[in-house]
């Protein structure tokens, strides 16, 4: 089994959710997102989900988008994207799902993108704007290269596109619990479990939920019902609020990404 199958079966051997933190990479400089993606994996994560920093990042909420703006102007390149997976490798097999969009993708060519994320370790493609029926070349180059293929069911999927979907992703499913951008609610969304269901009738792979989990009890409430658990804001804003602090930010943020996977238990 690939990575990704190997850390679902495992959550799923210990009757658990996995947890999938999400870091811009490069945030808020190139050592310090390094420092501060070995923090969330020490603190248990279990998959990576690596936000590959764009100037427009069209389904990302401000605490996002500000990441990415810090990330691009600390120098932050699809190269020194890579080179952090490299980096992470050194020490770490989970697994790494890059969460990018296709302008990204398709200004690099896609088979020399694709192949260059295997390369240095990526597992996962997860496309934004990229939605399977125009996704012909990407899915081809991932096969091709085995690297594994994540889309997005939002609430407002209708029930026709779900087969299609199923098909054509290959690593697991992410359900967008909300309508509109990644940030931090006070509350999660309702009819999740209904949506998890709905969606489970249409691909045997896991199904991930995120979009506006940000506290344990959240992640808590969300791992009832779905094979795995995403949040992202809640660590990104760990970042924001040590910017002053770099030194002592991985460590602040594994307090709160501890906190955050205890809830998946």
């Amino acid at each position: 089994m690939d990575r990704i199958a190997q850390a679902f079966a495992r959550t799923r051997r210990e009757k658990r959710a996995a947890f999938v933190a999400y870091l811009c990479a490069g945030d808020p400089d190139f050592d310090t997102s390094l420092a501060a993606c070995r923090a969330v994996l020490d603190a248990g994560a279990d998959v990576l989900e690596l936000g590959v920093p764009f100037s427009d990042p069209l389904a990302d909420g401000l605490t996002n988008q500000l990441a990415a703006q810090r990330a691009l102007d600390a120098g932050m390149t699809a190269a020194r994207g890579l080179e952090l997976v490299r980096r992470l490798r050194e020490k770490s097999q989970v697994p790494i799902v890059f969460y990018t969009y296709y302008n990204l993708v398709f200004s690099n060519g896609v088979e020399n993108y694709v192949r260059a994320a295997k390369e240095a370790g990526v597992d996962g493609l997860l496309t934004l704007d990229l939605p399977p029926e125009e996704a012909d070349e990407v899915l081809a180059a991932c096969a091709k290269h085995d690297l594994k293929t994540v889309f997005i069911v939002a609430p407002t999927t209708p029930a026709s596109r779900l087969p299609r979907i199923g098909a054509a992703a290959t690593g697991f499913i992410y359900y967008v619990s909300r309508e509109g951008v990644t940030g931090v609610r006070d509350q999660v969304a309702a009819n999740i479990p209904e949506a998890v269901a709905r969606i489970r009738q249409h691909t045997a792979l896991p199904v991930a939920v995120g979009f506006g989990i940000s506290t344990r009890d959240q992640v808590k409430q969300v791992a009832k019902v779905a094979d795995g658990v995403v949040v992202g804001s809640a660590l990104v804003n760990v970042i924001k609020e040590n910017l002053d602090n770099r030194a002592g930010l991985p460590a602040r943020l594994r307090i709160t990404a501890a906190d955050l996977v205890a809830g998946a238990a």
